[in-house]
């Protein structure tokens, strides 16, 4: 005996989908509440642009952590995807590399931050720094640049690859002519969807980069270590004594304003870059 029918298991489900999307934003949203009406009573002009006792220091060195973060992922993710949508042929190797790629985006990103000091702080000899923090998050997020632009390059239809080769273009000139100008879109909105998840990421920061006090504040080249956000609102969370709390939620504030920005910045991107699409 059938309980509901069509209509009534549709509506079951969409209630269903309802609840689910509810309990996901209701504590997001409540949390974004608190800390903006409790942080924003401390973010200032002078908060923002001061070294001592300011955020500024931290706000240019994340700036830079992410930047070189992004030099570092776009090129070897955008061409390991290119390699694995357009040359790779099927088989168990290719099937393999790309289990491994999904798993690695499960990897927990205190075990990326002991592989970056072990690697690039220890072995490679570079200290902390920028340069070894940047490495450690560009392969943090290395799994979700290429799932993204590999899918990015799924999406251009297959009649525009066969019409390059039947004007008798090469491979190397489809994917560089036709292919790559039609999935740009949805590969610099994978890439800085992930570079936002990067910045605000503590422990790679904390083994291969971060220092509180620094005698030079803003770095100067690739080797110097930094100041970030994510890992002064770790300290002065655990660590830091006297700190008021409003000026800790405004730190935190400033951070997720931060990544917000970046995640618009995405959509703006996508938006202008789809208008261009030729199909």
């Amino acid at each position: 005996m059938r309980v509901f029918g069509p209509k009534g298991t549709q509506t079951v489900a969409f209630a269903a989908l309802w609840a689910a999307a509810a309990m996901v934003l209701v504590p997001v949203v409540g949390i974004l509440v608190v800390m903006f009406v409790r942080g924003g009573r401390a973010v200032s002009w002078e908060l923002l642009s001061t070294v001592e006792g300011g955020l500024l220091a931290d706000i240019v060195g994340t700036i830079a952590l992410v930047a070189l973060t992004a030099a570092i992922a776009a090129p070897v993710g955008i061409g390991a995807a290119v390699y694995l949508s357009e040359y790779a042929r099927r088989g168990p190797v290719v099937r393999v590399i790309r289990l491994a790629i999904v798993n690695l985006a499960g990897v927990p990103s205190v075990v990326y931050g002991l592989f970056g000091l072990a690697v690039f702080v220890m072995l490679m000899k570079f200290g902390r720094c920028l340069l070894a923090g940047a490495c450690t998050l560009a392969l943090l997020v290395l799994p979700l640049v290429i799932t993204a632009s590999e899918e990015a390059l799924r999406q251009v239809p297959e009649r525009l690859r066969e019409a390059s080769f039947g004007l008798g273009a090469t491979r190397w000139q489809t994917v560089r002519r036709v292919v790559l100008p039609n999935a740009l879109p949805g590969m610099i909105t994978g890439l800085i969807l992930s570079i936002g998840r990067a910045a605000g990421e503590t422990a790679p920061i904390l083994f291969t980069a971060a220092f509180i006090a620094l005698t030079k504040p803003f770095p100067s080249s690739v080797f110097d270590p930094i100041q970030a956000l994510p890992f002064k609102l770790f300290y002065m969370a655990t660590e830091a004594h006297g700190v008021a709390e409003d000026v800790k939620w405004a730190t935190a504030a400033v951070l997720v304003g931060l990544v917000v920005a970046m995640n618009l910045t995405a959509v703006v991107i996508r938006a202008r870059l789809r208008g261009a699409r030729r199909w």
